[in-house]
């Protein structure tokens, strides 16, 4: 028996879903990538997390950014 086909399955499915509101996924993405780049991009331990909390810091002021423009856009 196909475990995703059984009633089980679908209720651990249906908790295990995650609704996000778009700022919500861009800061989870935003978390995700910038602790990839300071690691990936930087040598020692203190460069990295400097690094990676420059490119959060970027990427959340980027959604700011974009979401004024979109309010500006629109009206």
């Amino acid at each position: 028996m196909i475990f995703g086909k059984t009633i089980l399955g679908e209720m651990i499915l249906a908790q295990m879903t995650l609704e996000l509101s778009h700022f919500s996924a861009a800061l989870l993405f935003s978390a995700f990538a910038s602790i990839v780049f300071g690691i990936t991009q930087r040598n020692s331990a203190r460069e990295q997390i400097r690094y990676g909390l420059y490119c959060f810091a970027m990427f959340v002021g980027g959604v700011f950014v974009a979401g004024w423009v979109m309010w500006l856009l629109r009206r």
